[in-house]
């Protein structure tokens, strides 16, 4: 490799070796991205532990409320609901002697921003017996999916 130190008669070098800049800025870059804190985007929900133990039919149990997020509506034991009223009813139960377990079970066609409000209701009322039900069903992929609206079309 040739490299040039300028001329024998005296005259400056031009050329500038910009070599060490180049590391001083990498290890400025590595610096800073190091120190950046992570980006965390997500709603903390303590889930309980999965139980062997058979589960009950959760449609007719007194003591537990099923809450669905479905086709951009929030039902409440099947009874389409607010959010201002989700938070009244939620507000109402934990009045209640015996409070009831909450089991949310959004569907496979309900909107990720419904679910996730909804989600974000339940965590700021202060509910202690929450869990999700019907995960079973998206245990492989696609399989928990709305039917293909276009498979019977003519």
């Amino acid at each position: 490799m040739a490299m040039s130190g300028g001329s024998d008669d005296g005259s400056p070098m031009i050329e500038m070796n910009v070599t060490p800049l180049i590391d001083v800025m990498l290890v400025l870059l590595i610096m800073l991205i190091m120190t950046l804190p992570p980006v965390t985007n997500s709603v903390n929900i303590d889930l309980p532990t999965p139980s062997t133990t058979p589960t009950i039919d959760i449609k007719t149990d007194k003591n537990k409320i099923v809450l669905t997020a479905a086709d951009n509506q929030i039902l409440w034991n099947g009874t389409p609901i607010t959010t201002n009223q989700l938070v009244a009813n939620l507000q109402a139960t934990l009045r209640l002697p015996v409070e009831p377990e909450l089991q949310f079970e959004p569907e496979a066609a309900a909107s990720y921003d419904l679910a996730a409000q909804v989600l974000n209701i339940i965590k700021g009322s202060g509910v202690t017996k929450f869990g999700f039900v019907g995960n079973e069903q998206y245990g492989v992929f696609g399989t928990g999916g709305p039917k293909n609206p276009t498979a019977n079309a003519d």
